[in-house]
């Protein structure tokens, strides 16, 4: 089978390998489509992220859905929880399985991910996916799950401000679900104009140009009558980004950041946060999503479909990850 492999900054190759065996507790699958994540992008462009650095040829990918392979439910169509906890820790037994330190995760350190024609993944997180999902949409439930996750920890209610600080596509999903929540008012800003357009196309009320921070938000500021936002959400990844959520952000309000940056640092004034009071809130990955996302997306009430703007071959990989570093369109999927 054809795998996909990364061994250096840029540097991705094509293999021959075997078909993968499977263990107890696992299913073969064929992959059927796989997203480039930021993450991804991170691995690509700086050989890790955070803490976590190439160690090994790894094969990234961990947005994916492929069909079952062999036995039982063999041509039975799935989407796929790239993250593997160890269901015996403090952090699984609380309901946190995000938080496992034990996790394994699909496309990260020396745990392989999904860019190659078949793999064997534990049966526990498949789950299966109506006709009306496509093999896209289906890789884009991870994302969702992301973006589900990051809008439960802002804690949404009827009627509140929303800021989404960064227009990549699990900002545009969080625009989607903050409005299905019932924010009265969404504001969006993005440094790109494509991603602004998709943005009031999915429900944002007003959008800004992310310049130096300043700008925005004055006008946001402005277009919320001095008040702020009452929850922001940062899902750039940049430090103007967190600014521009804490100077926004209402006394007593919630920031989410959901952004990962580059440097592995963030940081913001302290003392507009302090003595507003805010309430900071660090997204990792998600949890106990899929039955969600999958329900959201068959009944329509999330578009997953149009935030793919591009589809490539396993040949043409590399050319899909210098587009998706270079943020063009917005979410780039890859079919094995």
């Amino acid at each position: 089978m054809k795998v996909l492999r990364l061994h250096g900054i840029q540097d991705l190759r094509i293999h021959d390998e075997p078909v993968p065996q499977v263990s107890l507790g696992e299913t073969l699958l064929r992959v059927t489509a796989v997203g480039v994540c930021g993450s991804d992008l991170h691995w690509f462009s700086e050989e890790g992220i955070g803490d976590a650095r190439l160690v090994k040829p790894l094969v990234l990918g961990h947005e994916f859905a492929g069909v079952v392979a062999e036995g039982e439910l063999k041509g039975m169509r799935v989407a796929v929880d790239p993250a593997i906890p160890c269901g015996a820790c403090e952090f699984c037994s609380q309901g946190n399985p995000n938080l496992c330190l034990g996790v394994k995760f699909a496309g990260h350190g020396s745990q392989d991910g999904a860019l190659r024609e078949y793999m064997s993944w534990h049966s526990g997180c498949l789950y299966p996916i109506p006709e009306s999902i496509s093999d896209e949409d289906g890789a884009m439930l991870e994302p969702l799950g992301v973006a589900i996750h990051t809008i439960d920890l802002g804690h949404l209610r009827t009627g509140m401000t929303v800021g989404i600080f960064g227009c990549g596509p699990i900002g545009l999903l969080a625009i989607q679900l903050a409005r299905i929540s019932g924010a009265a008012q969404i504001i969006a800003t993005d440094k790109m104009a494509h991603r602004l357009e998709m943005a009031q196309k999915f429900g944002a009320n007003q959008v800004y140009q992310a310049q130096e921070g300043s700008k925005e938000t004055t006008e946001i500021l402005k277009a919320t009558g001095g008040r702020g936002v009452d929850v922001a959400f940062e899902i750039a990844g940049e430090n103007e980004a967190v600014e521009t959520a804490i100077a926004t952000a209402i006394p007593g309000g919630t920031v989410v950041l959901a952004g990962i940056p580059a440097e592995d640092h963030t940081w913001f004034t302290a003392s507009t946060a302090r003595r507003k009071g805010l309430t900071i809130r660090m997204v990792r990955r998600m949890k106990h999503t899929y039955p969600r996302a999958i329900r959201l997306v068959e009944k329509g009430l999330v578009d997953v479909r149009s935030i793919v703007t591009h589809c490539f071959p396993l040949e043409q990989s590399t050319t899909a990850f210098r587009l998706a570093n270079e943020r063009q369109g917005i979410k780039i999927v890859i079919k094995p």
